[in-house]
This record gives structure tokens, C-alpha cells and sequence, in this order.
């Protein structure tokens, strides 16, 4: 097991002449560890300071080692570039909508690649083929993919712990699409809510035109699982800290020097998406809307100093001192002021002191990926009681609907929420506070981290079923050999996506010379066979003279090589065809793109010229639809390369190649296809055959070529007297 994060889960503290090292059990540290104490472990990350000195850098790792723990070393200005800069400065505000704060900064960009990079070289020199490696967090969106190119046999999960931005805010990034596509080079990528999961799914599709269907994403290479994985907190520990001694003391001190005042607690890092602000203009407004709470109600203001260098930062905290000045100085009075302002780190203690204390929690960031304040708080209310103010902006708020959900940005809606919390009948407090405790306590930290371990086990396993191999050079000499002492060889071919690349016209996708040169090279020593879903008379004007048998429409025409005539061996009728063209072209109507191609037994909805979103969105609307009105009908609705066809059940590619080989002795049996259409073939063959899919590595074939440039290859070598390449098919 690899855990690799931007940090290291750990502390530094000086003893004497000696740097000691303590593990931090903060976040979600406490349940990896936890999941992982029993078996081996290694943890990859940043320590923290930059460690300039070759031997101080020596001791570092060694003494990590011990501890599990690799280092990733930087400088201060790399650091400085890489945090400070990209994740802080471009990344950060971009997941969290804050899109004024975006800095475009290519410089940056390229220090980002490189320590990246540097993650990856670390991981490589210790990991194996079979190692899970859990990648987290916004710092390493480019590490997933990094590795998977140089270590396919890994099993590798990322979860992505802040927010996921909508597709028109995520777009605005220059390096969106390498992002995508290194977040996609893992076999799991998970989020906190199901918000996060349809917003990168949808950039996913808009960006870089993977489709997706039920949580699975399909890149060429392999199959990629997106989840929802709510994160918890450690519920135990925060329970069993707040019936400590430690804490006991602390609330008795704390209510000594408050009195028996109410407290509304914040607690919250320095950070523009907080919405820090809001919540001090929020109670400002109950006291000025109820002066009967002066005196009787105050709020504890916690705020942990966060990049104090960074000028957003800096201008953040002077206007939170200044509204606190003022709120105070409005109010105050000898015995009693509003706000209890603390701008420092508290201890653990502390904290739960004031959690225990409050009587109402307000968490109400503008943009949080989770949130874990507001699940301490109930983790921490022994008596049962309190209330919670949460923002519908955070992530806890699809798992914690017994709280008070608010929009942040509504100082009135605040208000009034802050305002009924503070008048809920103890009995409410209670019951809402159960429920919250109950799923506070089952969803903890061990359980997120249980469950995401069990998921990426069992992506890995799907893919494993739908896994097919790239042709090398032992399996190409294998295949040569097969074919070349075969006295009665077969060569099924797909048309478009195997020998020729989709093209936005149909029409323009005709052969050019170096496909006639192949097929006709090949027909000397085999029987080819053209199998696509093409209309007849396109096919037969593109390959005439051409020696090989056309099964066009999926099968509906068969055209022999030797033969002018056109069979067909199916019995149909085409009077549905009218009333479902009308419907087609209603789609078209209604979408800039789209077009309706007919054949004799079938209809085409094609929308390769439309923006993905929407022809996905479309194509979904379509499908529905026809899938309905189809059965009346008895017709079969097929999804293809961005299109949908509407046929007689009766036709397939499978059915056509299987009629074929009837009665017939071929003694090597080749097939190659890359749609979905294909799948069915592959599946029905006789195991000894050859069967190979383009594009896509997981499917039912036993080989992989990634593109039509690969097939060409392949082909090329079985027809030539020559050897194949040490690498196998040449990669284009």
C-alpha cells in the first residue's frame, strides 16, 4: 500500500540538539493509518521545510524510514512555485468558483509537471507491479496518470478531497485537459458528494470527449470508476476527548470567565471561501435585530492563521479586524462584549472545550469540498443537544439534513437561521442531534477509507474481466505464424474506426490507397470481409474492384467477391420507417449538427459536428425515447461512434459474421472491430479465434490496437514476408 500526498502527515519539534518527528493524526491521517497498522505500508510526501543540506537531508530519510515515510524533497523556491503558486494561486480559487483570483502563470504550470514528475520517479523506485498507490488531494491531479503510463499493473485510487467545479469554470484553465487526463490515469477517482462526480464527469466529456455511463468513464486505455466517498472524522476520539479530564477543565474554566451567556461558535483556517465575513455581518444583524440578546448571547470567533504571506490572504484579515473592531466597539459593553475573536491555532483540548460549550455551530463556508468542523461539533456534543448552522455550499450538507441549511451569501437568511437555533425547544435539539450523531458515527473516517480501498479492489477486478493485451512482438510472430501455415485462412474488418478514421462528413471517409493496397495484398493468400453498418451502394463504389466479400448495414446486404449482385438473407419491411424519421428529424431540428442518414432497413441519428454535453445529452433524450416507441414496433435502437441507429432486431454484425462461417472450415478465423457493435461478435466466436478491438482495451477481444494507423500496421505484417518490429505494431 502507497499513500502519497502533498505532505507528510507529520511534526517536527526541536529536543536539545536533535530534530524530533512526530506523526500527526489530523484529518484523514488518523483513519489510513488506522486501516493500514496492519499490514505494509509506505507514505509519500513533502516534509514540510525545505531541506537544502545533502545530510540533514540523509538523516531525514532515515529517520522517516522507520516511521514508514518517504520524503519528496524541494527547495524554498520550488515549494513556493509549486504550493504557494499553482495549487494556491491557480487551482484553489478555480475548484472554488473564487475565479478573480485565478492566476494563468505557464512558468508555474511547468514547475507543477516537474514536481509531479518528481512524486512519480519516488514512487517507481520503490513500488510493484500489484501495489495499490491512494493519491490525494488537488496538489497531484497529474500523478495518476504519470504513473499508469509507466506502471500499468498498478492499482491506483485518487480522491479528490476540495471541490469539483462546474464544467464552465473548470474550462477556463489553459491546462484543462492534461488535468483531465491525468486524473483519469487512475482506476478510481473519487470526491465527497455526487455535486463534484457530475461536474467532473461532464468536463470529462465536454474536454476530452470520453463517454461515461453509470459512474464508469471509458478512456482508450482502460476503464475508470468516479465515485462519491463522503469523508468523516475520527467520531471516537472527538466523544472520547470530550468526556476527558482535560476537556472537563477546560469547559468549567471556560464557563467560569463567560458566564451563562450562550456562545455561537465559528471555527474556521484564514480563507476567502469560509465566507468569514458573512458570518460576522450575519450576527451583527441578529444583535441589531435583538437587542435582548446583548449581554445574553456572544459569539466565539476561531480563525487559524493560513498563508499569512499571501496579499488576498492578508487583505482578508484586515477587513475581519476591522469588522470585529467595529461590531465590538458597536455593542460592547464593561461586563460583556459580542465577539471572542481568536486569530491562533488551539490546541485539541481547546477545541472540544468549545465545542462542548457552544450552544450553536456556524459553519458556513461559501465553497467547501466537506467540511469536518461540523461533524467534531457533533461528534462532540455528549449531552445530546446544540444546534447546526451549515451552508448548502458545503459538502456535509448532503449527509447532515437535520441542520439548519443555509445560502452563505444570504446575511438575512443567516440571521434568521442563527436566530432559530438559538430558540430550538431542547427536545428538537435532541432529536435532530441523534440523527446527525448516528450518521456522524457510522460514516467515520475508518469507513471512507474501508470503503474506497474495497472499491478500487473492485474496479480493478471489473477491468480484469474486459482486459484485453496490446500486440507485441511475441504475439504478432504468433500470429503471423498461424495465418501464414493456415490453408483456409478469414478476415472480418470493420470499416470505420479500423481501416479508416471517423470522419465528421461520412462521406468523406472513403479508402485511400494504402487501404486497397492492404486488402488486396491480403486477399491472395485469405478471404477478407468487409463488415459495417455503411449503406451497399456507398460500400460497393468505395472497394469496387477490390477482391473481398461486403456485408453492409450490419448485415443486412451481402455482397460476394466474385459475384455483381447484392443478397439478402433477412425478410423486412420498411413502412415504421416514416413515423420514426419524423421524430429523428424533430432532434435535428432542435440540435445545430445533427443529421439523419437513411439507409434501406435503417435509420442514422448522427452527432459527431455537436458539442459533446449536448449531443450526449441529446443522444440520451433520443435513445429513451426511440428505446419506447421501438418495442410497439418490434425494432432494436443501437448506440454506435456518436450516433444512434434504429434497426429490425434481426440484423447484427454478430449474426451476419456467424451465417458466414456456417458450413464452412476456416482454419484461421481473424476479426478486428471497435465498437460496441462488435462486442457481441467477439463474445459468440469460437475461442480459438483471433479477435481484436480498436481503441479500447477493456472489451471481450483478446488484443488491443489503439487506432486504424495500428490496424494498418498489423495487417501489413501478416502480408509481407517480413519480421515484426522488436516493439510490435508501430505506434503512430
Amino acid at each position: 500500500m502507497i499513500i502519497v500526498s502533498n505532505r507528510l502527515p507529520i511534526s517536527s519539534t526541536e529536543r536539545g540538539d536533535k530534530s524530533v518527528v512526530q506523526i500527526l493524526a489530523g484529518e484523514y491521517a488518523s483513519g489510513l493509518l488506522n486501516q493500514l497498522d496492519k499490514e505494509e505500508y509506505l507514505w509519500f510526501g513533502w516534509p514540510g521545510v525545505a531541506v537544502a543540506e545533502a545530510e540533514e537531508r540523509a538523516e531525514m530519510i532515515v529517520s522517516l524510514k522507520e516511521k514508514g515515510m518517504v520524503p519528496i524533497f524541494m527547495d524554498q523556491k520550488e515549494a513556493e512555485q509549486f504550493y504557494d503558486g499553482f495549487c494556491n494561486e491557480t487551482l484553489w480559487p478555480t475548484y472554488h468558483y473564487f475565479t478573480q483570483y485565478i492566476a494563468f502563470d505557464d512558468d508555474l504550470w511547468e514547475v507543477y509537471k516537474k514536481i509531479n514528475d518528481r512524486y512519480c520517479q519516488a514512487i517507481l523506485k520503490k513500488a510493484k507491479a500489484g501495489d495499490t498507490v491512494w493519491i490525494h488531494d488537488y496538489h497531484l491531479l497529474l500523478l495518476p496518470q504519470m504513473l499508469k503510463e509507466q506502471m500499468p499493473e498498478l492499482k491506483i485510487g485518487f480522491f479528490q478531497h476540495i471541490p469539483f467545479p462546474s464544467y464552465e469554470i473548470f474550462r477556463v484553465l489553459p491546462w484543462r485537459k492534461e488535468i483531465l487526463e491525468g486524473m483519469c490515469g487512475a482506476d478510481l477517482v473519487g470526491f465527497n458528494t455526487y455535486d463534484d462526480m457530475r461536474h467532473f464527469l461532464s468536463s470529462v466529456g465536454r474536454i476530452l470527449g470520453y463517454n461515461h455511463e453509470a459512474g464508469y468513464i471509458h478512456t482508450p486505455h482502460h476503464l475508470v470508476n468516479v465515485d462519491s466517498f463522503p469523508l468523516g472524522v475520527n467520531y471516537n476520539k472527538f466523544r472520547e476527548a470530550a468526556e476527558s479530564k482535560e476537556v472537563c477543565e477546560l469547559v468549567h474554566q471556560y464557563k467560569h470567565e463567560l458566564g451563562s451567556q450562550k456562545l455561537v461558535l465559528t471555527s474556521d483556517r484564514l480563507d476567502y471561501s469560509k465566507g468569514l465575513l458573512q458570518r460576522l455581518r450575519a450576527f451583527d444583524l441578529l444583535i441589531d435585530n435583538h437587542p435582548e440578546y446583548l449581554e445574553k448571547v456572544s459569539m466565539v470567533m476561531i480563525v487559524m492563521p493560513s498563508r499569512t504571506t499571501v496579499p488576498e490572504y492578508m487583505d482578508l484579515k484586515e477587513k475581519i479586524d476591522t469588522l470585529v473592531g467595529r461590531i465590538n466597539s458597536k455593542y460592547s459593553t464593561l461586563d460583556w462584549v459580542p465577539i471572542h475573536y481568536f486569530y491562533r491555532r488551539l490546541s485539541f483540548h481547546e477545541l472540544v472545550a468549545y465545542y462542548r460549550i457552544s450552544s450553536v455551530a456556524l459553519v458556513t463556508p461559501l465553497r467547501d469540498g466537506m467540511n469536518l468542523v461540523c461533524k467534531e461539533f457533533i461528534a462532540s456534543r455528549t449531552n445530546g443537544d446544540g444546534v447546526l448552522v451549515l451552508s448548502e455550499m458545503a459538502g456535509a450538507s448532503k449527509e447532515l439534513q437535520e441542520a439548519i441549511i443555509v445560502n452563505p451569501n444570504n446575511i438575512k437568511m443567516m440571521e434568521q437561521a442563527i436566530y432559530a437555533a438559538l430558540n430550538s425547544p431542547i427536545e428538537e435539539q435532541q432529536k435532530r442531534m441523534e440523527s446527525m450523531q448516528k450518521t456522524v458515527r457510522k460514516y467515520d473516517v475508518y469507513h471512507w477509507s474501508k470503503i474506497f480501498l474495497s472499491s478500487l479492489d473492485r474496479v480493478v477486478q471489473k477491468q480484469q474481466k474486459l482486459k484485453s493485451r496490446f500486440l507485441g512482438r511475441k504475439e504478432m510472430s504468433l500470429l503471423k505464424q498461424g495465418f501464414e501455415i493456415a490453408e483456409n485462412p478469414v478476415i472480418f474488418l470493420d470499416y470505420d474506426g479500423a481501416l479508416i478514421d471517423y470522419k465528421e462528413k461520412p462521406e468523406e471517409a472513403q479508402p485511400d490507397q494504402q487501404v486497397i493496397n492492404i486488402l488486396k495484398e491480403l486477399s491472395k493468400n485469405s478471404e477478407i470481409v468487409i463488415v459495417s453498418g455503411r449503406d451497399k451502394a456507398t460500400l460497393e463504389k468505395w472497394l469496387d474492384g477490390t477482391p473481398v466479400h461486403i456485408m453492409a448495414e450490419h448485415g443486412v446486404y451481402w455482397k460476394h467477391q466474385d459475384s455483381k449482385k447484392w443478397i439478402t438473407k433477412v425478410d423486412l419491411v420498411n413502412d415504421w420507417k416514416a413515423a420514426f424519421r419524423k421524430e429523428m428529424d424533430e432532434f435535428v431540428e432542435r440540435t445545430p449538427g445533427t443529421f439523419v442518414e437513411e439507409k434501406e432497413h435503417s435509420l442514422v441519428w448522427h452527432y459527431r459536428k455537436v458539442e459533446s454535453g449536448l449531443g450526449n445529452l441529446r443522444k440520451r433524450e433520443l435513445f429513451s425515447h426511440l428505446k419506447y416507441v421501438a418495442r410497439g414496433h418490434q425494432l432494436q435502437v443501437l448506440e454506435g461512434n456518436r450516433a444512434l441507429e434504429i434497426k429490425k432486431p434481426d440484423i447484427s454484425k454478430s449474426k451476419a459474421t456467424l451465417e458466414f462461417l456456417e458450413n464452412k472450415s476456416y482454419d484461421f478465423i481473424l476479426v478486428i472491430g471497435d465498437n460496441w457493435t462488435d462486442e457481441e461478435t467477439f463474445k459468440k466466436l469460437s475461442p480459438s479465434a483471433v479477435t481484436i478491438r480498436v481503441g479500447y482495451t477493456y472489451t471481450r477481444a483478446k488484443y488491443n490496437l489503439q487506432n486504424h494507423f495500428q490496424v494498418r500496421e498489423f495487417l501489413k505484417g501478416l502480408s509481407l514476408n517480413n519480421t515484426p518490429s522488436s516493439k510490435g505494431v508501430n505506434l503512430v
